[in-house]
């Protein structure tokens, strides 16, 4: 069955060079920021920026790293850049590569920071500043109201606030990632949804788009995702950073 035209709009369209990507620990934020990559790999690319890279930068108590997928995200297409060492057995160590800097000095490369989880992780940005210029970048923040730190709009708000406060950036956007795992349903979505809404009333920031696990949602639960005043804008989750045996029972 072919999807209707309410869940093809992915995400909210950006012309902006450098996506930097937040959001709380467990928020599903790293997941986001692969996914999106991925989906981006697969698009036509602007004549003027044809490269496409992900730079890694969360180092402060990750649960998944982006980094992990390296392999994957080359074989699409995708420069890869985060830890100074090459290796699993390092892949804790809060080493940065200096070659962080490539992508974001390359004028010709569309790039996505998956940055810290809360406002110590967002810490980092400090060393790149000079790269995140207002007419530069868009700085989103990954909501999940499934996470107990950001489960009502006074939690959320506080996250939000804390990560704009250490960095001197403006969030510019919302990703409502509202999800229970393998057990996520429309519902799940739209729980995240209402406290994103009330959130951009809140703050003035738009909701850029409701994420949702692809492998899991059939045509029937396409459309059964909630609708925005300006959307729907639905993004899928590939789930590229949950091993299979996180998921099987013991």
């Amino acid at each position: 069955m072919q999807r209707t035209s309410s869940v093809n709009r992915e995400i909210r369209e950006s012309s902006k060079r450098i996506l930097a990507v937040v959001g709380h620990f467990g928020s599903g934020k790293t997941e986001f920021a692969v996914s999106l990559a991925m989906r981006m790999a697969m698009q036509e690319r602007p004549a003027d920026m044809p490269r496409l890279a992900l730079v890694d930068i969360d180092i402060a108590n990750p649960y998944f790293r982006s980094r992990e997928r390296k392999q994957m995200l080359e074989a699409a297409g995708i420069s890869v850049y985060g830890n100074a060492y090459d290796g699993e057995i390092t892949a804790e160590l809060p080493a940065l590569s200096a070659a962080i800097r490539t992508p974001l000095e390359d004028a010709g490369c569309r790039v996505i920071v998956d940055v810290g989880g809360n406002d110590s992780g967002a810490r980092i940005l400090h060393q790149f500043r000079k790269y995140f210029q207002q007419n530069e970048h868009e700085l989103y923040a990954v909501i999940n109201a499934n996470r107990p730190e950001t489960s009502d709009i006074d939690g959320a708000l506080a996250h939000l606030q804390a990560i704009e406060m250490e960095t001197g950036l403006t969030v510019s956007g919302l990703i409502n990632n509202c999800h229970l795992l393998r057990e996520t349903t429309p519902e799940t979505v739209a729980q995240g949804h209402r406290l994103c809404e009330a959130l951009c009333r809140r703050t003035g920031k738009p909701l850029i788009c409701d994420c949702y696990p692809a492998p899991l949602f059939d045509d029937a639960a396409l459309q059964a995702l909630p609708a925005g005043s300006t959307g729907p804008y639905h993004m899928p989750l590939g789930l590229y950073m949950r091993e299979s045996w996180l998921d099987k029972l013991i």
